[in-house]
């Protein structure tokens, strides 16, 4: 059997735009001794006019069937041109390409909404983009596993043991994207995985109601700030945080509206609110940490390596690297994986599992009652 290629799509919840990742896989499982090879990687922005659907379907609105399915025929369009222009970049033809792993963009995820077994929904027209590609495509990888009574997220902590677990340490890896998730890996083999709570959608969603931009580069102007210490006490009271894994989260739940009902009647200056907000996100994690990771496997998290948009944010990795005192704190990219294109190569890898029929969930990760074959094909 031949090196096979995938390309893995991820738009995630920061809302940015979507992250393309070309990667060879060999015909061996994936392994310390086998990692996949990431050959290209694209982004390709969001059209304000995009973003801004995507945040009206956040919550119910008139006509929101329509409004949905109209938007993910937008995306996928959104997602074929990326997709081509990665191609063509690589001066790689679609026919070299087994499948696209497209996660699609989250407009809802409520998994235990009722009786246990809830829903969850992300949208970009699969069929419409293996028709304006000419590949195969592999989407819906959550569904499967809410049916078996899992959280559906996150999904790509297989992934994370595939390739960064380690014999000697015990490691987690924290991508920080809109949503802060946590993967533990035990030197004993025992894996978790979690969301911590919000990473950087709070921070963005406030920049943007105040400085009209769209993310804080390096927790600039956050810095600028102190942190309000009963500001941060109060949302530390979130009932969240305190849930047991395992657990999932989204804007259902940490939003614009949950982040008013603590500055009500308040006059905070806004560079202080953004700080309290970047303490909000590495305290969340620190804690997460602590109480349940530290005490698997009778030790400690001896290394947190960062992935996501949160990893460029200096502030916020200063801030975790107090917190963790003397627990190494680094980047995915030591471990020869970009923190940009974590996540687009992991759904890659997705698509290579579902194709291959081989299992991709973790039971331990999203309490599903087993392991799960995840995606739906939509065959070119």
């Amino acid at each position: 059997m031949t090196d096979k290629l995938f390309i893995g799509l991820m738009s995630g919840t920061s809302l940015d735009g979507v992250d393309v990742a070309l990667v060879k896989f060999n015909n061996a499982d994936v392994d310390e001794a086998h990692q996949p090879q990431v050959l290209h990687t694209h982004f390709l922005a969001y059209p304000p006019r995009i973003r801004a659907q995507i945040l009206a379907l956040q919550h119910p609105t008139e006509n929101e069937l329509e409004s949905s399915s109209l938007l993910a025929n937008a995306l996928a369009k959104l997602y074929a041109t990326a997709v081509n222009q990665l191609l063509s970049n690589a001066n790689i033809s679609s026919e070299a390409i087994t499948a696209i792993g497209c996660h699609g963009q989250t407009i809802r995820h409520r998994p235990s909404f009722q009786d246990g077994i809830g829903f969850t929904l992300q949208i970009g027209n699969a069929a419409l983009l293996s028709e304006l590609t000419g590949i195969t495509v592999v989407s819906d990888f959550r569904s499967r596993d809410i049916a078996a009574g899992g959280q559906g997220a996150p999904l790509v902590p297989a992934f994370h043991q595939a390739i960064f677990a380690s014999k000697q340490l015990n490691r987690a890896i924290i991508n920080i994207g809109g949503i802060a998730n946590i993967t533990y890996l035990a030197n004993t083999g025992e894996i978790l995985g979690f969301d911590s709570g919000p990473g950087n959608m709070l921070l963005d969603a406030w920049i943007k109601q105040h400085q009209n931009l769209d993310y804080d580069a390096n927790g600039a102007w956050a810095a600028t700030g102190v942190i309000i210490e009963p500001l941060l006490s109060s949302m530390l009271t979130e009932p969240y945080f305190a849930l047991p894994p395992p657990k999932s989260t989204g804007r259902d739940l940490f939003n614009d509206t949950w982040l008013a009902q603590y500055l009500l009647n308040t006059h905070y200056r806004p560079q202080d609110v953004a700080r309290t907000l970047v303490a909000l996100t590495a305290h969340t994690i620190d804690e997460a940490l602590r109480q349940n990771c530290n005490q698997k496997s009778g030790g400690i998290v001896n290394e947190v390596y960062l992935c996501g948009g949160g990893a460029h944010n200096n502030l916020l990795k200063a801030e975790l690297q107090t917190l963790l005192g003397s627990t190494k704190v680094s980047t995915t990219d030591t471990l020869g994986i970009g923190i940009d294109w974590l996540e687009a190569i992991a759904f890659a890898w997705l698509a290579k599992q579902c194709l291959s029929g081989l299992t991709a969930n973790l039971p331990a990760a999203t309490g599903a009652a087993g392991a799960r074959i995840l995606g739906a094909i939509y065959q070119h």
